[in-house]
């Protein structure tokens, strides 16, 4: 099995079609110390391929503003996380073009590639801070701070 990098699951390089089933088999998904992923139940454990986060982040909604802003994300699997100290907000690039690769932990150490959509919206929330006498570009949600990447390289 595999997961693609838009978040849509292969049983032997097919689409699986039924949302109900994939959800299923994300309900059971696992990811060890060393980075692998497996489905797990109590009869069975089997490896899965993860092309890059098991999910994607496919809408956000913000309350309020500043610090007390809150960031909720929505996966295409309709799990929910509130970005915060708990579910953190990363973002990578991307070996060779340097894209952001922005991420959203959702559970148990499974993380949810933000939709480049969604990410734009983030970025519209940004803000300045000053972080050991620099300044720095990101945003606020459940009382901590994630940095979106540098606002002079962009």
């Amino acid at each position: 099995m595999r997961i693609a990098r838009d978040g849509a699951w292969y049983y032997r390089g097919t689409p699986i079609p039924r949302p109900a089933l994939v959800k299923l088999f994300a309900s059971v998904l696992k990811r060890d110390d060393t980075g692998d992923y497996w489905l797990e139940t109590p009869a069975e454990k089997c490896r899965i391929r993860v092309d890059d986060a098991p999910f994607v982040a496919v809408a956000m909604e913000a309350a309020g503003a500043g610090r007390g802003q809150r960031l909720s994300f929505t996966t295409s699997l309709d799990d929910t996380a509130v970005a915060g100290p708990a579910h953190p907000i990363r973002v990578e690039r991307a070996p060779g073009s340097d894209e952001p690769a922005p991420y959203i932990g959702v559970r148990d150490g499974l993380d949810a590639l933000i939709a480049r959509a969604v990410f734009y919206d983030l970025v519209e929330l940004g803000v300045e801070e000053e972080r050991d006498g620099e300044t720095v570009f990101g945003v606020w949600s459940d009382g901590a701070f994630f940095e979106l990447g540098d606002m002079e390289e962009e």
